[in-house]
């Protein structure tokens, strides 16, 4: 059973929202436009913010799905920890699209809040403030994302948690390295610019 869990986490963070949505509501392949991502930030560039609020909630509910269901068959920190971390990569890379998937930044939020409710606000509004002050998500991705392990070391939860943090936030940084090298350019979109 929690093998199968673990498969299914994968799976679930798998479904690629923002391809399916875009597909849907404007018969379009959002892999053609803007950075070419499947996320809910490539979505509002190019179609807005009604196309992209129903992919950012349904990519955040993967996560936060797969925590759950974890928790439903097992309390062990390592095992649903695990459960949300192959969401945050099923999102990355999907098998559905030859695993060439988003930035697992909403996936990981929804992680996050089935963790820990309260620290899911704490992050948030940190990294809402970056991208408020900057104009740029994905430097709000990147350091709340890095401030993660850090939180739960400093809030007192256990070794699993931090080595789940870690996990996320390398996953995430990595994912964003494109857009590190346009922030270092100073080439990168900020938000509310359009394509």
């Amino acid at each position: 059973m929690t093998y199968l869990v673990l498969i299914f986490a994968y799976l679930i963070g798998s479904v690629p929202f923002g391809y399916i949505l875009t597909r849907l509501l404007r018969n379009t392949d959002i892999r053609s436009h803007g950075s070419g991502n499947i996320g809910a930030t490539n979505v509002l560039r190019v179609l807005g913010w009604k196309a992209a609020f129903p992919v950012f909630f349904l990519d955040l509910l993967k996560g936060l799905a797969a925590v759950l269901l974890a928790k439903a068959v097992s309390d062990l920190p390592a095992f649903y920890l695990g459960a949300g971390l192959l969401a945050m990569i099923g999102h990355s890379f999907p098998i559905f699209l030859r695993f060439k998937g988003g930035k697992a930044a909403a996936t990981s939020i929804g992680v996050l809040a089935a963790v820990s409710g309260w620290l899911t606000l704490v992050l948030i509004a940190g990294a809402g403030l970056i991208v408020v002050l900057t104009r740029y998500v994905s430097l709000g991705s990147i350091l709340g994302a890095l401030t993660v392990p850090l939180l739960f070391w400093l809030f007192g939860f256990d070794l699993y948690h931090i080595i789940f943090g870690v996990a996320m936030a390398l996953l995430v940084t990595m994912r964003h390295s494109e857009n590190i090298k346009r922030l270092l350019k100073g080439t990168e979109s900020k938000l509310g610019q359009k394509v």
